[in-house]
């Protein structure tokens, strides 16, 4: 399997070199060069198949080239060794809890699969490779577990300061080794825009290998594919139309699960949700996209004005408005119908939302108005502690803390505070 760059200036290359370049030189994003779906008896007798052979099945016509099967085996051991329950809220309406492994956040797949593949690739280089990575909140405390201790691999972590939640940042700031945080006096598009830059700075790249953890980087955003259909394995028995409902930031999260379509999971359309950063719902309404600066919200991860990754599902349907609009749908939400809709399953359920997880279930409700017929899963994708002061102020409630997150509590922050871009290129030209 090749990937190409969506801007398709440069050749096509292997998974391993589209892993380490993260972005192509010609700054497209890299999509592989074929999607052949997965036999009708995959998803026939899914119910049967364990979550580490589901995973295996889905991902290996991708990496197979690069990696031989007992090595993929291997790495999704270690990627995969937590739970992704489907729990029930209302009468089909349920969600995919996310949210536990090692950080709480559903970054951890991507992280730690990313992180593994990495690892495999670099046991015969002698250069060591720096992943540098912008984050709005979970992306950066998943990258730092992920790759914590990986031999001949070192993280840059940029950060807008101030604009993340006490935990996420202790999460990220306090492992040390191999992990440096910068803290960026900014906002997250900021701090996306200076790693963009550096990836396509030639005094930078000519003297340090840079690859990138977010979701732009294929090994990060394809295995998020493999939460949609461990969903589908246990919703299946349910006979119903299943809907998706993703809150979304990057769209890296949702684009895998349309992958996951696009292989032959029996699942007819997706919900984009968004807060109030709504440059995608514009689009699908009026067909014009327009990045904007992003707005602060109480769901800090989606606050994202120009989602790197809508490009790829733009691609998957050759561009085609109309076509992407029978399977996507996209409806953005305040603050205020967020803290309202957790206030409003919780009161009647008992349940605990995230506000990410909020904006989920708002935009599964506004899509389901009518449809009787469907079952909807909203994406959980953090744990609520990771979001304590909006969940109190909102619920009146403290979450109880994970031992999870009590281990990264009592630790010192260190963080390099930077304000431009120069400083960030001092520090990699520098180190």
């Amino acid at each position: 399997m090749k990937f190409y760059s969506l801007n398709q200036l440069i050749p096509n290359t292997s998974f391993k070199e589209a892993v380490i370049a993260g972005i192509a030189p010609d700054k497209g994003l890299y999509f592989p060069e074929s999607i052949t779906p997965l036999p009708s008896n995959f998803f026939d007798s899914i119910e049967k198949l364990s979550n580490l052979d589901i995973a295996f099945q889905a991902i290996r016509q991708f990496v197979s080239d690069d990696i031989p099967d007992n090595v993929l085996k291997e790495i999704l051991e270690n990627t995969l060794d937590f739970d992704f329950p489907v729990v029930q809220i209302e009468e089909n309406v349920a969600t995919l809890e996310l949210f536990h492994g090692p950080t709480m956040a559903f970054k951890d797949v991507g992280a730690r699969f990313m992180a593994n593949c990495l690892g495999y690739f670099s046991q015969d280089e002698k250069e060591e490779v720096t992943v540098l990575v912008a984050t709005s909140g979970d992306t950066g405390g998943a990258v730092a577990n992920g790759f914590l201790g990986v031999d001949g691999v070192n993280v840059v972590i940029l950060y807008p300061s101030g604009k993340v939640s006490d935990i996420q940042e202790k999460q990220l700031t306090t492992l040390g080794q191999n992990i440096v945080a910068m803290e960026v006096d900014g906002t997250f598009d900021d701090c996306q825009r200076m790693v963009k830059t550096a990836f396509l700075d030639e005094e930078i790249t000519d003297n340090r290998k840079l690859t990138s953890a977010n979701s732009i980087n294929v090994a990060r955003w394809l295995p998020q594919l493999f939460y949609f259909l461990f969903a589908y394995k246990q919703a299946k028995s349910k006979g119903k139309e299943i809907v998706f409902s993703v809150p979304s930031g990057n769209f890296g999260n949702i684009c895998a699960g349309m992958v996951a379509q696009k292989l032959g999971m029996p699942v007819n359309h997706f919900v984009a949700s968004t807060n109030v950063n709504d440059v995608v719902p514009k689009f699908m309404e009026r067909g014009i996209y327009n990045p904007v600066p992003s707005i602060a919200t109480i769901s800090n991860a989606m606050d994202v004005g120009d989602p790197s990754n809508f490009v790829r599902i733009r691609h998957m349907y050759q561009d085609d408005l109309s076509t992407l609009q029978e399977n996507l749908s996209s409806y953005a939400f305040t603050d205020e119908a967020t803290r309202a809709a957790m206030k409003e399953v919780y009161a009647q359920t008992g349940y605990v939302m995230d506000p990410h997880g909020a904006v989920g279930y708002l935009g599964l409700k506004e899509y389901q108005k009518g449809k009787a017929h469907t079952y909807g899963i909203f994406l959980e994708t953090a744990h609520p502690v990771k979001f304590l002061d909006v969940v109190e102020e909102t619920l009146g409630l403290s979450p109880e803390i994970p031992s999870q997150i009590q281990k990264v509590m009592g630790k010192e922050k260190h963080s390099i505070k930077i304000k431009t871009y120069e400083d960030l290129k001092d520090y990699l030209q520098g180190n």
